[in-house]
């Protein structure tokens, strides 16, 4: 004790002098910083470029013209947009009735749909009927394009402008055969008309899967889920150390004042057991005060309220659990691992704000394990899909058991292996 009390003082340009101290900081904080940009930045520049196998719905309820099903025009639509070159494999044309296209939308499965009337080839027909005595502005036949804003808002929004786009060159293959093509019965078709045929079709959008107006878009199911990761990860951590410092393990300072309690002899294995025991009870407050503050007080819409409180639980326990498993595996480093787990990777990868076919290849890799992306999708099963299980609650409830599961066995292994080495956490006291 004597020798650290003549220890002389140091200044703090003595200890900035010292490259020692600048080595490790310098390391970790560029080198995530340079990571952060590469993980953030590379999945969003150019989503279009990235695009594969978005899933868009084709629906032919064109019933023809009266002489038979070979004057289909909506079966040549149909037919034409799915048989389109593609090169890059950038949509996923799925031809389909109505009713399953509306079912495929409601659970999420679609991320839009083309609509071909029952009255579109009649329509197509009179544009090139002889004009009447008294000249009526001629009518463009009208071929629905249905969002679904439930899907995210860039999904749908990418859906429909390749919607639009195909339809925009189906009318133009259209017009020009129908320009090419003598006018039915006696009579002139007028310019109008003509200018008309050229480009016959008109697009008309409208919501196919209708959500709540304060749904945000279809954002809140990617909010909801951050604000699940961040009580489960933050809340983890400061368990953690909430622990350490009633064992006497971590000293706790506030301001000035710094006190440390006396240590208490435990394994690694029971402190695991503790925090992870704490985790998950405390994991029933944090959803209480998250559903209260988006549901009660901010009057985000939502459904199946039990449900969601249950889920929202279990998701927070998991990250909970899997923080706690890092932490006691890797020591001092282990919030840093877990930030990356929980955190860095699992945003750009969730397919939360921009869907998964519009993200390089690397990160749909990361989104078949990585937790974010599968509490999104029950969540998003939740308030936008009526809880239905082939929306992607199935998959999340088996992503939960599996995140939970792993974690206790991780992080139970990894202690039960450092206390049989003797490898405690009891630092030796000064004196």
């Amino acid at each position: 004790m004597a020798s650290n009390q003549s220890a002389p003082w140091v200044g703090a340009w003595q200890v900035l002098r010292n490259p020692r101290i600048w080595v490790m900081p310098s390391i970790i904080v560029g080198l995530l910083a340079f990571l952060l940009s590469m993980l953030y930045m590379g999945g969003i520049l150019n989503p279009r470029a990235d695009l594969h196998r978005l899933p868009i719905g084709l629906v032919d309820a064109d019933r023809g013209a009266p002489a038979g099903t070979a004057n289909n025009l909506g079966a040549r639509i149909v037919e034409g947009i799915a048989a389109a070159p593609d090169p890059g494999d950038t949509v996923s044309w799925r031809v389909m009735d109505e009713a399953s296209a509306r079912q495929e939308m409601a659970s999420g499965k679609l991320y839009g749909a083309i609509v071909v009337p029952a009255g579109f080839t009649a329509s197509v027909a009179a544009l090139g009927a002889p004009a009447p005595a008294a000249p009526a502005a001629p009518t463009r036949p009208t071929v629905t394009v249905l969002t679904n804003p439930g899907a995210g808002s860039l999904a749908s929004s990418l859906a429909t402008a390749i919607a639009q786009q195909a339809l925009h060159a189906a009318s133009l293959q259209l017009g020009a055969a129908l320009t090419g093509a003598p006018p039915t019965g006696s009579g002139q078709v007028t310019a109008a008309t003509r200018l008309l045929l050229a480009d016959p079709i008109a697009v008309a959008i409208a919501v196919g899967h209708p959500i709540g107006p304060h749904s945000g878009l279809g954002l809140t199911a990617f909010y909801y889920t951050l604000l699940l990761v961040l009580a489960g990860f933050l809340g983890g951590n400061i368990i953690g150390n909430g622990v350490d410092v009633a064992l006497g393990y971590m000293a706790s300072e506030i301001g000035p004042l710094r006190t440390e309690r006396p240590l208490v002899h435990i394994t690694r294995t029971h402190q695991l057991a503790v925090k992870c025991a704490m985790s998950a009870v405390l994991s029933m407050l944090t959803t209480t005060l998250i559903m209260l503050a988006t549901i009660g007080i901010l009057d985000m819409d939502a459904a199946h309220l039990p449900l969601l409180w249950v889920f929202s639980v279990c998701a927070t326990t998991a990250v909970g659990v899997g923080v706690q498993a890092i932490n006691a595996a890797f020591g001092g480093i282990g919030q840093l691992v877990g930030m990356f787990v929980f955190i860095v990777l699992a945003l750009p990868s969730s397919g939360a704000t921009i869907p998964l076919q519009a993200l390089p290849h690397f990160y749909r890799v990361l989104s078949v394990f990585e937790p974010m992306r599968q509490l999104t999708d029950g969540v998003r099963a939740i308030l936008y899909f009526d809880a239905r299980a082939d929306a992607g609650l199935t998959r999340a409830w088996l992503g939960i058991a599996f995140g939970i599961v792993a974690g206790l066995a991780f992080g139970f292994a990894m202690t039960t292996y450092y206390d049989r080495r003797q490898l405690h956490r009891i630092a030796p006291k000064a004196g």
